[in-house]
């Protein structure tokens, strides 16, 4: 089995394909960022691209798209929902059809007995990256993941998925134009890389180690969850508490857990932009088979 050939390592009748738009989308942005990235950064130019960060993969990704449109965990209006979707594809991540698949391929394996080594964490960090960032899986029948119709066949998000990157290289443009080139740097191809391999980098490390307090029943995969990666990502680093409660707005359970993420909600909840937001502890979030445990911790040296 090799790094960009792992035929064993999916359900039989799928298969992996190498991502060229994934990837060669990654180094285009990443390259320039390594060569340019550390001379271009200024106190305004940072500010600028948090501020961004916020908006793309606060709002767009983690409110809009993953808890939004995949887990349903509030209600809001289509326009709101539009533009939610859009904030994401500024997140420089990819279409939002093609990340709706894969997160339902990923649940789907990831809550069965027996899961294939694509979707399992039980590799290094080397071949997660291969493998995460490179290859696309090509499913036999895409009807076994139960993919809502209203999602795949959403005109807005049909549009967004066929066009996303020439949102976010006309905005580079512009940016460019206006603010000139080492703001461009910053504000797309720094905070885009950055925001690519930290996704990544969060969903491995929240799959492998931490402190879980439920195991899911014939589940394969439970994830863990860390108090920094958890913060800093707007809660997704809470991976354990969000396999127990996939449809709760909340991520964090504890005072301890700090998540980002459920404060943009309070907030578009208390302007009125969402509502019957779904909340860990107030509604039936929790799987049937998810059991509370006591802390079980694991470390990279228990590997």
């Amino acid at each position: 089995m090799t790094l960009f050939n792992p035929t064993s390592s999916v359900a039989e009748g799928d298969r992996l394909a190498f991502g060229w738009l994934k990837a060669s989308w990654l180094y285009l942005l990443l390259i320039p960022a390594l060569l340019w990235g550390w001379s271009s950064l200024s106190l305004t130019r940072s500010l600028a691209s948090v501020a961004l960060t916020v908006f793309t993969v606060g709002l767009g990704h983690s409110i809009g798209l993953h808890r939004g449109v995949i887990h349903r965990s509030y209600r809001c209006s289509r326009l709101m929902r539009g533009f939610l979707a859009y904030c994401f594809v500024h997140s420089g991540l990819g279409g939002p059809l093609s990340w709706v698949r894969v997160h339902y391929f990923r649940d789907y394996w990831q809550n069965q007995p027996e899961c294939p080594a694509y979707f399992r964490y039980d590799h290094s960090m080397a071949r997660d990256y291969g493998w995460n960032l490179h290859l696309s899986l090509r499913p036999a029948d895409e009807a076994r993941y139960a993919i809502p119709p209203e999602d795949l066949y959403d005109p807005w998000l049909q549009f967004l998925e066929r066009t996303w990157y020439w949102h976010v290289l006309g905005a580079a443009a512009l940016i460019w134009g206006f603010f000139g080139f080492e703001a461009m740097i910053v504000c797309v191809c720094l905070r885009i890389s950055v925001t690519i391999l930290g996704h990544w980098f969060v969903g491995f490390v929240s799959h492998k180690y931490g402190y879980a307090r439920y195991d899911i029943d014939h589940a394969t995969e439970h994830g863990y969850n860390n108090f920094v990666l958890g913060a800093l990502s707007f809660g997704e680093g809470f991976h354990n508490n969000h396999h127990a409660h996939p449809s709760s707005a909340k991520m964090s359970t504890a005072w301890y857990e700090l998540d980002l993420g459920w404060y943009l909600i309070a907030t578009l909840r208390a302007l009125g932009l969402i509502w019957d937001v779904q909340v860990v502890g107030q509604t039936p979030t929790q799987k049937p088979q998810a059991k509370a445990r006591a802390y079980r911790w694991r470390w990279p040296w228990q590997d």
